[in-house]
């Protein structure tokens, strides 16, 4: 299974759970859309190499991709992106010669954008499952947005607020680096997060105006939960489910957004299944 030079990430509890999320879901989705004879395909835009490794037992495990693919009745395309190209090797070599599988190396906004949503039009009856991985804040708004807008598309997206947290939502936001304020403003889509991330503070110093208040995660995460409704067009936007690490942090929240409200009900259910185990 190993390839030379590849590095598999190694992935906890909470991981794994998210794979199951995604899986139970699709599984749901794929029935429901072969039974109206809709053509349907599954989009991964972080693909990884196909596998990780469980902390846990140190074996390895089917990715998200895999785990689609092994899903009946079948998705009519796959369509898998990720950035590294030993990654997508390796996910070719576990693929195969698969006709209905499409393999891309490269950046996922632009891909995303130009090569994959336009192959998912509403007018072509196609619809379509996307999940929306990315490892920090590496994913563009506009790609989140064509994907409410398209009216297509259900999507599983990750909130990366930790890596929120470590690169741009600091206690003073004076000091933040350009680059982790350029990187937040990507993924939110303007500057708009500012506002939502610190509030004035009405007490007074000695030394002039205080600094401001820093928003909990959950008044970030409900502001963008509004943007997904709001902004996106996504009619259904359940409440994310917190994923967490061995410590019990909050590492991201995982975002489901549809235009189907039957959709939204199937997730709630899954979500509620999963959102108290390992707490």
């Amino acid at each position: 299974m190993a390839s030379e030079g590849l590095h598999f990430d190694e992935i906890g509890y909470w991981s794994e759970v998210k794979l199951d999320i995604v899986k139970k879901y699709a599984q749901a989705y794929s029935v429901i859309l072969a039974r109206k004879k809709l053509s349907h395909v599954y989009i991964d835009g972080f693909a990884g190499p196909g596998v990780h490794i469980a902390k846990g037992t140190g074996e390895f495990i089917p990715g998200s991709p895999l785990n689609a693919l092994d899903i009946k009745p079948e998705f009519d395309d796959y369509y898998l992106v990720d950035l590294d190209r030993d990654k997508t090797d390796h996910l070719q070599k576990l693929v195969g010669d698969r006709s209905n599988v499409h393999i891309f190396q490269g950046d996922c906004n632009e891909i995303l954008l130009n090569k994959i949503f336009p192959c998912v039009r509403y007018e072509d009856f196609r619809r379509g499952l996307c999940m929306l991985d990315p490892y920090g804040l590496h994913l563009n708004w506009e790609v989140i947005e064509t994907a409410g807008k398209m009216g297509t598309l259900d999507l599983f997206l990750n909130f990366p607020i930790m890596d929120m947290n470590r690169n741009a939502l600091w206690r003073y936001p004076n000091r933040v680096p350009v680059g982790g304020i350029e990187r937040m403003t990507a993924f939110w889509g303007d500057e708009s997060w500012r506002d939502i991330a610190y509030k004035k503070n009405p007490q007074q110093t000695l030394f002039g105006e205080p600094d401001p208040l820093k928003a909990s995660n959950d008044e970030v995460v409900a502001a963008f939960r509004r943007r997904l409704k709001n902004v996106a067009e996504f009619h259904w936007v359940p409440e994310p489910i917190p994923m967490r690490n061995s410590t019990n942090s909050v590492v991201y929240y995982l975002f489901f957004a549809s235009q189907q409200p039957v959709a939204s009900k199937i997730v709630k259910n899954i979500f509620v299944k999963y959102e108290k185990r390992g707490v």
